[in-house]
C-alpha cells in the first residue's frame, strides 16, 4: 500500500488496485477556521464573547480531529479485514513536516493511520510490513525491474525506457510493495530481468518508449 496526499492511500492486493480518496478534513475547513479564529482575535481576552469564540474554534478543530481519526479508523481496519500480510513504507513523516508540504502531511494523518494498521494487525493476527524508506518503490518498474533514477516528484505517469510499460506512480509503488509482501525478493534489474519475449511475471513484453513513440506516455 502506497500512502500519499493527492490519493490517501493506493492499494493492490490479491483483489486488485484501487485508490482511497484524500478526505482532506483540515483543508476543506480552512475557510471556516480562518473566520473562527478572526473572530475570536477581534474579543477581549478573558470577556465571555471571548471565552464563546475560543470555544467555536476548539469545537471546529475536535471535529476535524475526531473525523479524521474515524476515517483512519475505518480504513485501517478494512485493510488488516481484507489482507493477510500488509505492506507499507516506513515513511520520513517528521523529516516531510519540514517542507512545505507540512499542512498537508498534518492532514493526512500517515504516522496515526500506521500505528492504527500495527495494532489492528497484531490484534487480528495479520503479518505487519515496513519497507526501508529508502526502497524505490515508485522508481523501480514493477514488470521488469529497471530503476528510473530521474523520476521526480511531479512526474505522476511514467514510461519504464526497458520495457516500455506506462505506469501510474502510485499503482507502481503499490505493486512493488505488493511484491515484497508477498514474498518476492526486492526488484533489481539482475533479478527481474526479461527473458526472450516474457516478463518474470508471465506477460508478454512491450515495446521500449521509444518504439511506443513517447519516453513520457500518457494513459
Amino acid at each position: 500500500m502506497d500512502l500519499g496526499l493527492e490519493h490517501f492511500a493506493t492499494v493492490t492486493n490479491d483483489f486488485g488496485r484501487h485508490k482511497v480518496e484524500h478526505p482532506k478534513y483540515l483543508l476543506k475547513a480552512e475557510e471556516r477556521l480562518r473566520r473562527l479564529q478572526r473572530s475570536l482575535s477581534r474579543k477581549q481576552k478573558g470577556s465571555k464573547n471571548y471565552e464563546k469564540a475560543r470555544l467555536r474554534l476548539a469545537k471546529q478543530h475536535a471535529y476535524i480531529t475526531n473525523a479524521r481519526n474515524d476515517f483512519l479508523h475505518k480504513l485501517s481496519k478494512a485493510i488488516i479485514d481484507e489482507n493477510q500480510v500488509v505492506v507499507v513504507e516506513d515513511i520520513n513523516v517528521k523529516g516531510l513536516l519540514r517542507s512545505g508540504l507540512a499542512k498537508s502531511i498534518s492532514d493526512s494523518g500517515w504516522s496515526k493511520f500506521i500505528s492504527f494498521l500495527k495494532y489492528k494487525a497484531e490484534w487480528y493476527g495479520r503479518t505487519f510490513v515496513q519497507v526501508d524508506r529508502f526502497f524505490p518503490s515508485s522508481k523501480l518498474c514493477h514488470r521488469c525491474g529497471h530503476k528510473k533514477e530521474d523520476l521526480s516528484l511531479n512526474e505522476r505517469m511514467w514510461c519504464c525506457p526497458s520495457c516500455g510499460t506506462t505506469h501510474d506512480r502510485d499503482i507502481n509503488a503499490s505493486v512493488n510493495l505488493y511484491l515484497v509482501g508477498i514474498g518476492r525478493p526486492e526488484v533489481t534489474p539482475a533479478v527481474h530481468a526479461l527473458v526472450g519475449d516474457r516478463s518474470p511475471y508471465g506477460l508478454p513484453k512491450k515495446p521500449s518508449c521509444d518504439e511506443a513513440g513517447s519516453s513520457t506516455a500518457h494513459r
